[in-house]
């Protein structure tokens, strides 16, 4: 019987094939592999902090909020109380996707509804913090109006992505 041999992930290949890039481009030219090492490092002393701000808010979710706490307000059974939360969530919560991304994929995995989660990202559209600025550049009857719109077609779209993606 043969020993199996070990396939490589596709993160470890994508990391190798990198080096072996730096590799070739520093055999031909130092200059340019030195200025690509110079910022890459550039990039991950900024990245770092972020990436720190990420594991610890994941962190903040996974010590704060249980999977019984996700099932009773935005699991199966939390009906319009769900809907009220992934609302307001979306509203309230800020910062960019590669933040909300990984949070929002903890909640599902914790047994989110995929509904409630889409109204969420639906509705980080309508943001508190930018609710003036609309007020003076457009007026307040267009805000008003376009923050429900958002608000109801973030409902609309969990109810229509919950009815083609049945658990």
């Amino acid at each position: 019987m043969k020993p199996e041999k070990k396939k490589l992930s596709g993160r470890v290949r994508f990391l190798i094939s990198v080096l072996v890039m730096y590799g070739v481009t520093a055999l031909f030219n130092m200059d340019t592999a030195g200025k690509a090492l110079a910022y890459f490092s550039m990039m991950l002393t900024q990245v770092i902090p972020i990436l720190g701000l990420v594991f610890g808010f994941l962190f903040l979710v996974n010590l704060f909020i249980n999977p019984g706490w996700i099932q009773k307000h935005i699991g199966a059974g939390s009906g319009l109380r769900g809907w009220f939360y992934a609302v307001i969530s979306g509203i309230l919560i800020s910062g960019p996707p590669y933040i909300i991304y990984p949070m929002l994929g903890e909640l599902k995995k914790q047994g989110a509804r995929k509904g409630l989660i889409a109204a969420m990202l639906y509705n980080r559209n309508v943001k508190p913090q930018f609710l003036p600025a609309m007020v003076y550049y457009f007026g307040i009857r267009y805000t008003v109006v376009l923050s429900v719109y958002i608000i109801l077609f973030s409902l609309l779209t969990g109810k229509i992505l919950e009815f083609f993606i049945r658990e």
